[in-house]
């Protein structure tokens, strides 16, 4: 009886306040994110600023979206994560570790009227396979961006900054820099092959060393990698981690440095470049809201304001922002494609004998040019390049799945121990 009493009340004081009855209950929750890790990622914080943003725009109030974070790609927390959202309520779950796939598929499957969303993965290019047995479900999406475009960008920047350090002769020792690479994966290489040809359209006989950490976020391993290779020659470093272990062993040791999914205040900071998510979330969220479908597998560019570098650093070169311009625009227009194979040899790629090379599926001429490469495109899990990936000379990275596909490591580019 009191209940009933509460509800008439209501009902009475808000019609007379002219407010709708929804008003009397709360909110119905809406988005949740799930993260590996917390702030202290610069990865994770780029997904999570995005997403407050994202909401925000969308008009939705705190009570309507949710962020966990430091949920492990081992084990069963994130589906058990996601499960709960779903059972709460939550139209859509996203997920931003590629380590997450496996369990956002087994909640998409037990939750077919909830929608989840994953960075990074390749799910959903099984879609692409007819006779795929275990083709991911309708409510299961993947999305990435064209991310190389800023890389390209950043490696402008870096290749200016040399030019700036050395002059416009400079010679090969001086034309070395250095990159640390948390895992050999597509999503690594591509990043920085796209960063290294960068450099290259600005200085011609640039060579780069990587170093792998074998881990996504260990700022000790990231730091000690950049060392190493600052003690190999390096003039300037960067890297695809997520910690501040590469910019502080510049800052240490008065090398410039082009970040990734941050900034810098310090004196060796040049530029950085990152994935802006927020359209994404927008996107999702809407679809989520007003049960629209959303894409299988999105693929966000530079021209939906997807791929973003930052504002210059305090060591970047002068007219380096005139000649970003520059470059930006003819990469929106396609003047500039980033995998134009007229850029680049492969002839030692036939001895690089890391699994994720695929050597074995590299056709080259006598020069060293790649005529055509069988990615790896529909993630069966055999590791098994069954597409053709060049086109008019042109390695196709993103356009067949949103997930990063270019693995081969091209001429100029050394792997370090």
């Amino acid at each position: 009886m009191k209940k009933v009493l509460a509800i008439v009340l209501c009902v009475a004081l808000l019609a007379t306040l002219g407010v709708s009855l929804v008003a009397c209950n709360k909110a119905e929750p809406v988005a949740a994110l799930i993260c590996l890790h917390g702030d202290n990622s610069s990865y994770d914080k780029n997904f999570i600023d995005a997403f407050k943003a994202a909401c925000e725009a969308k008009g939705l109030t705190e009570d309507q979206y949710t962020i966990v974070v430091d949920i492990p790609e081992e084990g069963n927390d994130c589906y058990e994560k996601a499960a709960q959202f779903a059972d709460a309520g939550y139209k859509v779950v996203f997920a931003d570790s590629f380590g997450h796939q496996a369990n956002m598929i087994k909640a998409a499957k037990e939750f077919a009227d909830v929608q989840f969303c994953h960075a990074t993965g390749t799910g959903a290019s099984l879609s692409l396979d007819a006779d795929a047995s275990n083709d991911t479900p309708a409510n299961f999406h993947n999305a990435f961006a064209s991310i190389y475009e800023g890389r390209y960008l950043a490696g402008v920047a870096a290749g200016l900054k040399l030019i700036e350090m050395y002059g416009e002769d400079i010679t090969d020792a001086e034309a070395t820099i250095g990159y640390v690479g948390a895992w050999p994966y597509a999503e690594v290489i591509s990043g920085y092959t796209s960063y290294y040809l960068g450099v290259k359209s600005i200085v011609p006989n640039v060579t780069m060393k990587v170093k792998y950490t074998n881990s996504w976020y260990d700022e000790a391993a990231e730091k000690n990698a950049a060392i190493a290779l600052i003690n190999a020659g390096a003039k300037l470093v960067s890297g695809h981690a997520d910690s501040m272990g590469v910019p502080t062993a510049c800052k240490e040791n008065n090398i410039p440095n082009v970040f990734y999914n941050g900034v810098s205040t310090e004196d060796t900071f040049v530029i950085a470049s990152k994935i802006n998510w927020q359209p994404y979330f927008e996107y999702m969220l809407d679809c989520a809201m007003n049960n629209k479908p959303i894409d299988k597998d999105w693929t966000g560019t530079l021209a939906t304001n997807s791929v973003q570098i930052t504002a210059l650093g305090n060591a970047a070169a002068a007219g380096t922002q005139a000649k970003l311009d520059e470059v930006k625009a003819k990469l929106i227009s396609g003047e500039i494609k980033v995998f134009d194979t007229a850029n680049f040899t492969v002839k030692n790629a036939k001895a690089d004998t890391s699994a994720f090379s695929k050597a074995s599926y590299i056709t080259m001429d006598e020069n060293g040019k790649l005529l055509a490469y069988n990615a790896d495109i529909i993630d069966a899990g055999d590791y098994v390049g069954e597409t053709n990936a060049v086109e008019n000379g042109i390695f196709t990275e993103s356009s067949k799945r949103s997930a990063p596909y270019f693995d081969i490591i091209i001429d100029g580019i050394t792997i370090i121990a």
